[in-house]
């Protein structure tokens, strides 16, 4: 197939163009996927507003890394038959078609037919909660409750695990409740939260916190509140600057450190396939997540409320025509 596709384009800080674009080609070993959507993942948001080391223009469909389609064409030595639904591990999924190797792409199963599945980011809460080595009988304090928040939530505590679930936004508490948070605490006041935690747990802190936001604050607050001998656990997604931590409290609490974004692509590759079962099992459903829904050509607007977070807002998905 030759011809073109609509695929968006990142012009400057906060301009995005949809252009006519050639549709890629598929290389030896890879699958050409005609894309349905992509989600949009918090780390879009720095690179659209401008970060001081960007260039423009970006490639095609160059922020979209949560998509899934339907395999139209297949590269030499690939034997994953075209009608494939599947989900991948791409990087230019905001477009009518993306291209990536075989071993990133995954077929989605039956009873995942019809439904949008941003495999991507449910494998990433997946590797992130298996390096979490979360226990029954914990507490775990996870901070920020959005997409990623909220499916650590419920992984955690359906491994009987004890949730404090911290957030800024009433929404998000709420939303924590329904994903199984034993206690929720307003992120306001950073004493009060570490005076609450502390009572919770009878001046023990935490054997495990997760920290989902990816901003200073709430790193120092984590700090805070791990336990002696506990794990710290970063996955948010820390992009906009250095950060500094106080690293004598942990020494003095002797905790564990855990960067929690897997680079490995056979890591990647096995959360993405626990994720599909997860969902498709039953075990996992993350529709209610998905709150807003938007055409391509509404991208830019689909970007502001991923920052801006307008109600009850989790998580966008984009779809294509």
């Amino acid at each position: 197939m030759t011809g073109t596709m609509q695929a968006a384009v990142l012009q400057g800080p906060g301009e995005i163009r949809i252009e006519e674009v050639p549709v890629p080609q598929p290389g030896p070993g890879e699958v050409r996927v005609k894309v349905e959507g992509c989600g949009v993942c918090a780390s879009n948001i720095e690179p659209w507003e401008g970060q001081p080391w960007s260039s423009w223009p970006g490639a095609p469909g160059g922020l979209g890394h949560e998509a899934w389609g339907v395999v139209d064409a297949v590269g030499q030595g690939v034997e994953m038959a075209p009608g494939t639904r599947v989900t991948m591990l791409s990087e230019r999924a905001f477009a009518g078609y993306d291209v990536a190797p075989v071993e990133k792409v995954v077929p989605l199963p039956e009873a995942l037919a019809g439904q949008p599945f941003p495999g991507e980011p449910i494998a990433c809460a997946v590797n992130i909660f298996r390096r979490a080595q979360v226990e029954a009988g914990q507490w775990v304090a996870i901070i920020g409750i959005g997409f990623l928040g909220a499916i650590l939530t419920r992984l955690a505590s359906e491994a009987g695990a004890r949730v404090i679930a911290i957030s800024r936004r009433d929404e998000s508490l709420e939303l924590a409740k329904r994903f199984g948070a034993e206690v929720t605490i307003p992120m306001i006041d950073h004493y009060k939260i570490i005076g609450e935690v502390g009572q919770l747990t009878g001046g023990a802190f935490c054997p495990r916190v997760i920290e989902a936001v990816g901003k200073q604050w709430p790193l120092d607050l984590a700090g805070e509140l791990i336990g002696f001998g506990g794990r710290l656990v970063i996955a948010g997604y820390h992009q906009d600057g250095p950060r500094q931590v106080n690293v004598q409290n942990w020494n003095w609490k002797g905790i564990d450190v855990v960067n929690a974004h897997e680079r490995d692509p056979a890591v990647q590759l096995r959360g993405l396939k626990e994720a599909i079962d997860l969902v498709a099992s039953g075990r996992l459903d993350p529709t209610p997540l998905y709150t807003g829904r938007y055409p391509l050509e509404q991208l830019g607007e689909a970007l502001a409320a991923t920052r801006d977070k307008p109600g009850s807002f989790v998580k966008a998905l984009v779809t294509m025509r």
